[in-house]
């Protein structure tokens, strides 16, 4: 098991999953890691996967958004509407004690936002988040904002659920089949359309290399 270590704080398990993950077993395996953490039996978890096709349903999402259900479609509990998951897409589900970090969910979200558009940046892609649209937006290579990451998170007993996806190199068509965090006037974009190749492995050893900024950009100042 891997361990993220910053002076002071908790250890966090870092897992980092070569395998596409079922969206369901992974569902049930955060709801059952929230409730370990807020009981204090398990340590805080970051992990870094993909999964098979599949529609996800935040708690606001309407039915006239899922255009075309091709895949599976699975309700989830979080925030938002609809996410499209599939290959080459990489996700990050964050679970982590707010408790502990002063009990600020605007702060986590806000740090998670900035803890990818840095990775981003690292890229070469200059990216960035727009207060009246959920997401991560660049510039696609027609010049138009597009999305590039979803952010969705849920928070239950304080500890944090759900976190963010980025597109490294997914089917972009699967995105037709629902309109995408409820947004249908922009396009989706990845990396790979950008003229961008990065592996799994390399995107998540980035993030990992920021991941003691976004855990002091969460933590109380206190």
């Amino acid at each position: 098991m891997e361990q993220l270590k910053t002076t002071g704080a908790p250890t966090i398990e870092w897992r980092h999953d070569a395998r596409q993950v079922p969206y369901r077993a992974a569902l049930a395996e955060q709801e059952a890691r929230n409730t370990a953490i807020a009981e204090g039996r398990a340590d805080e978890l970051i992990w870094m996967l993909e999964h098979p096709p599949v529609y996800t349903a935040g708690t606001s999402a309407p039915a006239d958004e899922l255009v075309d259900p091709r895949f599976e479609v699975v309700e989830t509990g979080r925030g938002g509407r609809y996410t499209y998951h599939g290959p080459g897409q990489r996700v990050g589900y964050v679970l982590l004690n707010l408790a502990t970090r002063g009990r600020d969910v605007r702060r986590f979200v806000h740090g998670v936002e900035n803890w990818v558009i840095a990775t981003l940046g690292d890229f070469g892609v200059e990216a960035w988040a727009v207060p009246e649209r959920i997401g991560i937006w660049t510039r696609d290579v027609d010049g138009s904002e597009a999305k590039i990451g979803a952010i969705g998170v849920r928070v239950r007993k304080w500890v944090t659920m759900h976190g963010f996806a980025v597109n490294l190199a997914p089917d972009l068509s699967h995105f037709s089949g629902i309109v995408p965090c409820g947004i249908a006037d922009y396009g989706v974009t990845s990396l790979a359309r950008l003229g961008l190749a990065v592996a799994p492995e390399e995107w998540d050893g980035a993030l990992r290399e920021r991941a003691g900024d976004f855990l002091a950009a969460i933590q109380s100042p206190e």
